[in-house]
């Protein structure tokens, strides 16, 4: 129906009452005003969403501190723990500070340039001599008042001391006696040509003008001296147990002298060549002038038949400077091949077949084994070298360590055990 045909706003139909209670107005009034608020207008600004937006980005950014300042505790936590654990050799306490977050700021941490490794100096298994001054295995430290530049040094056993041999020099060796109690070397023998200690530190031989002569080391004092004319250029090289091994002159062999019977060296065994040590058994183990053509070759030499060869081995090519040692075991020789290395023999197998491995760099001035069976000697540069029979056999090649404490222009020498 349209508007045209109504006088007003009334539709046709039944007719309803126009009186209104104040009850229903109120109603009216009600609804009305839910429904505007049920449908509220768009605010240009959301002032609710603004608040929630905003408590989002605070609690993101709460979130973010927290996690970063709970990460740098734990690197300080990490950090002071490993230095609690560090070697000795770091000064101080470390101290970690764990504070309120809200006004923590962590301090760098320091780097590899304000904060170097610690390096672990390098220490032998057997006391040494660098310079005038005694380096025990044990830590200790002596000054060698009066002791010259030093050749070779053995220790006396039961605690005896030590036996230091100087190097050759115009006016011949100096054997000097080194008291365990600390007081100062004294001088047990001057002027020799030679001097031989023997491997258990109880004997000592030297050459003294026309003679050669042996004593029994007591207390720091030689004892029971023997004495017996030699040709000229004759030296001790070793002990063979009591018996003195003589070196003859222009590779004129190696004779034995039994100081306890008396009279003169027996007659040199002239294949003999050099002489590194004795096996348990009482055996020396030498070098020999063997095979066709004629060259060096390891041996197994019988002391009750004036060194006698009754083993020999030839294979690796050996040098003849007499630079060797055999483990006390008498399972090892190590020796330096012809090629400047050195070679680790392994004396069980000596015969027809020699089993050598490479060694590493050359021995010098000799070799002192360890109780353990660890070979230690001094390379040309004047590093230590440390040879492990297992691990050359599996194919390790020693190399050369410098050794903490040794300046300039010092002289390192490794002091031999007492024969066990």
């Amino acid at each position: 129906m349209s508007n045209a045909n109504l006088g007003d706003n009334r539709p046709g139909g039944p007719k309803r009452p126009l009186a209104v209670s104040q009850d229903e107005l109120e109603r009216a009034l009600r609804d009305t005003l839910a429904g505007r608020v049920a449908t509220p207008r768009p605010l240009a600004a959301d002032p609710a969403g603004v608040a929630i937006r905003r408590a989002r980005r605070s609690g993101r950014r709460r979130t973010l501190t927290g996690l970063a300042l709970a990460g740098a505790a734990t690197v300080l936590v990490t950090t002071g723990m490993a230095q609690l654990g560090g070697s000795a050799g770091h000064g101080g306490t470390p101290t970690v500070v764990l504070g309120d977050p809200r006004g923590f700021t962590p301090s760098p941490l320091p780097t590899a340039a304000t904060s170097p490794p610690a390096v672990d100096p390098v220490r032998a298994e057997l006391d040494l001599i660098i310079g005038s001054r005694l380096e025990t295995s044990g830590g200790e430290q002596r000054d060698l008042t009066g002791v010259g530049s030093v050749e070779r040094a053995q220790r006396v056993p039961d605690y005896g001391g030590w036996l230091v041999t100087s190097v050759a020099t115009a006016a011949g060796r100096t054997l000097w006696w080194v008291p365990p109690n600390g007081s100062a070397p004294q001088v047990l023998l001057a002027g020799a040509d030679a001097v031989a200690v023997a491997a258990d530190g109880r004997q000592v031989a030297w050459r003294d003008g026309p003679e050669i002569l042996a004593a029994g080391l007591v207390g720091g004092q030689l004892v029971a001296t023997s004495r017996t004319t030699a040709p000229a250029g004759a030296v001790p090289i070793g002990f063979a147990g009591d018996a003195v091994l003589v070196r003859q002159p222009d590779r004129g062999g190696v004779s034995l002298w039994r100081r306890s019977a008396g009279g003169q060296p027996g007659s040199p065994e002239r294949a003999v060549l050099n002489v590194y040590g004795t096996l348990p058994d009482g055996q020396v183990v030498g070098e020999v002038s063997a095979g066709t053509p004629r060259r060096p070759c390891l041996a197994l030499l019988d002391p009750a038949r004036n060194l006698t060869p009754v083993r020999t081995g030839c294979g690796p090519e050996l040098a003849t400077d007499g630079a060797a040692a055999v483990s006390p075991d008498g399972n090892w020789l190590l020796v330096n091949g012809a090629r400047k290395a050195a070679l680790l023999v392994d004396l069980r197998t000596l015969g027809a077949a020699v089993s050598a491995h490479p060694a590493g760099p050359p021995v010098v001035d000799g070799v002192a084994w360890t109780a353990a069976g660890v070979a230690l000697h001094v390379d040309a540069a004047g590093r230590l070298v440390r040879v492990r029979p297992d691990r050359v056999v599996a194919g390790e090649r020693p190399a050369g360590a410098p050794v903490d404490g040794v300046g300039q222009g010092e002289r390192l020498v490794v002091v031999a055990d007492t024969a066990r």
